[in-house]
């Protein structure tokens, strides 16, 4: 039990570059390959806001915000440049319960019917934010407009989950007993939501394999 909670002692105590080097690796993959649909990104940085709280100022909280935000970006431009040099191809599952043609249908759709808009609003969706970087690079959206709406998005989201978590954490120290238990509890639910997601992205991926191109996919749901 003593390393059991000496465990949550020690993360409560990690270094930022820790926290960051996790952060930037869980939000790049989110935001760029078909793996981030199955992480725990918005409770994520909640986390890691709240682990800065307990040892370090809001500046340190701010650069990671600025941090997480180039690497949702850098993420957001390489699922886009891997959807449009799939020539239009997306892989999905037959079958698939996350990786199939009714959820691409509707990115397609959002997308063709709102552009700019559907890239901002889709940071907050957790499934859309992995799939709409690939669907627009599909779909050959404009990589100008593409980029300025993901953009604005990063700048909005990472800044605000981050600093959520950090200024909750401030309010939760004035209890001695109350930040382990909530790092404790928080920990739980992302080891619990990375395992339930790996479990849920090797199912997807023993599947059989279906290769839809966006145009079909669109022609289809409009029938």
């Amino acid at each position: 039990m003593s390393t059991f909670a000496g465990g949550f002692e020690a993360l409560e105590t990690a270094g930022p570059l820790v926290v960051w080097a996790i952060v930037f690796t869980f939000v790049f993959l989110e935001c760029a390959l078909i793996v981030g649909l199955f992480l725990p990104g918005d409770s994520l940085l909640i986390t890691a806001g709240i682990v800065l709280s307990s040892h370090a100022g809001s500046e340190q909280a701010w650069a990671l915000s600025a941090g997480t935000m180039i690497a949702a970006v850098a993420g957001n431009q390489v699922g886009y440049v891997i959807g449009h040099r799939g020539g239009s191809k997306l892989l999905v599952r037959k079958e698939g319960k996350y990786l199939n043609t009714h959820n691409l249908h509707r990115v397609n759709v959002m997308l063709d019917r709102h552009g700019f808009w559907a890239v901002l609003i889709s940071r907050w969706i957790p499934w859309v934010r992995t799939f709409c970087p690939l669907v627009a690079g599909a779909a050959k959206m404009d990589h100008r407009k593409y980029t300025i709406a993901s953009t604005l998005g990063a700048i909005v989201w990472a800044p605000v989950l981050i600093m959520v978590g950090y200024y909750a954490g401030t309010f939760i120290e004035r209890v001695s007993w109350l930040m382990p238990t909530v790092l404790a509890v928080m920990v739980v639910v992302l080891l619990a939501g990375i395992g339930v997601g790996v479990w849920h992205y090797r199912q997807e991926m023993a599947k059989e394999p279906e290769s839809v191109t966006v145009d079909e996919v669109h022609s289809a749901h409009m029938r």
